[in-house]
């Protein structure tokens, strides 16, 4: 199973320099988990830099996957992560899904650098 950050959809959409490193998880959708934190935040930017239309048609391609809401256990496991490895809100709330569903992250931010459970690639 397999977890795109945020930043990996963003990527992948604008068919950036690392796009083809988030094609194989984001062109399997039986094995793709998409937290619905990452479906606002790519929704958010869509729609702000591309406007309505194209945010639609990007939320509508991460609905292909299993789309898992964020619960009362997800949070509380995502609290103990981002204090634990000193993450920010939004990748704890990333590594908390993938860890539930057994799910590696794949992303080029940053902070997951150095991170259990993550192919990370840096930004080109």
């Amino acid at each position: 199973m397999n977890v795109v950050d945020s930043c990996g959809w963003l990527e992948y959409f604008a068919d950036g320099p690392n796009a083809g490193f988030f094609a194989k998880p984001l062109e399997d959708p039986k094995r793709l988990v998409v937290p619905t934190l990452t479906i606002l935040e790519v929704f958010q930017r869509v729609l702000t830099e591309r406007g309505e239309a194209t945010a639609i048609e990007a939320a509508a391609a991460m609905y292909k996957g299993r789309v898992v809401d964020l619960d009362a256990s997800l949070v509380l496991n995502a609290a103990r992560l981002g204090v634990e490895l000193k993450l920010p809100l939004a990748p704890s709330v990333i590594l908390a899904t993938a860890q539930a569903n057994k799910a590696m992250v794949w992303t080029q931010d940053d902070v997951f650098k150095d991170v259990a459970g993550v192919k990370y690639l840096t930004r080109s």
